[in-house]
């Protein structure tokens, strides 16, 4: 059995999907999920499903959803009631989100230490896990509090993929992805730096200027502040002709 939330929420066994209830059942099921087997109270659960005004049959609705919860998944991930909530015990259970940061630690890891190959595949089979928004049909109480997390390990683990492309000499099959990147997050500064690195490695040193500076001009006018280090540095070893020392220090 395995549980997928980097995407919509699902239950996956051998024989296909275990078609999960409506929205709720699946707030449910998440949240106890992202608790990383730590106990849930009955008011965190009531938020997540309703935000700040539960109904007065809030407790008999999260013990009628626990309830078929439990005999869903059965002794694979027992649900167990604690004094004021619920445990979800995972221990024999895959569960994407937790594949995710475990080959995302790797990869880094590998990243760090210079093993270029190994921290490829381990980024690279991360990123593979994910199917679409994730929490995509979770309340917006829940999403609201648990996506933009999920959203930056996303973004953190794939800008560490790009890098190592760069690194093993494939920024021509990463600039129309990076060009994409920065179109749809304009302030983060390490997708532009690569960016810039990516066009300065396929001699397009005048577009890696240009990127610059556009960049700067919308840091000043979104946020009043100054290009950053990472940025800076970038952009003066592209002005000098130096060697290129990317985020995790590494020379392309």
């Amino acid at each position: 059995m395995e549980i997928q939330l980097l995407g919509p929420v699902r239950i996956l066994t051998s024989a296909g999907e275990d078609p999960l209830g409506g929205t709720k059942q699946r707030t449910i099921l998440a949240t106890l999920l992202l608790a990383d087997g730590w106990a849930v109270s009955d008011a965190h659960i009531a938020r997540m499903l309703w935000g700040t005004e539960p109904p007065a049959t809030a407790a008999a609705q999260i013990y009628t959803y626990a309830s078929r919860l439990r005999k869903q998944l059965g002794a694979q991930a027992p649900i167990v009631r604690l004094r004021s909530g619920y445990q979800l015990k995972v221990q024999s259970m895959r569960c994407d989100h937790r594949d995710f940061a475990q080959l995302t630690k790797r990869g880094m890891h590998a990243l760090a230490t210079q093993r270029f190959e190994e921290a490829a595949a381990n980024l690279a089979a991360a990123l593979d896990l994910w199917h679409g928004e994730p929490l995509a049909d979770v309340t917006d109480y829940l999403a609201e509090a648990e996506r933009p997390q999920l959203e930056e390990d996303r973004l953190a683990a794939l800008e560490g993929r790009i890098e190592v492309d760069l690194i093993l000499g494939r920024h021509r099959n990463v600039v129309s992805e990076l060009t994409r990147l920065v179109a749809q997050h304009p302030l983060r500064e390490r997708f532009r730096a690569l960016l810039m690195a990516a066009l300065y490695r396929d001699e397009r040193q005048a577009d890696a200027m240009r990127l610059y500076l556009n960049g700067r001009r919308l840091l000043a006018d979104e946020l009043g502040v100054d290009p950053g280090p990472l940025l800076t540095q970038t952009y003066q070893a592209i002005l000098t002709g130096a060697r290129l020392v990317l985020p995790s220090g590494v020379l392309p």
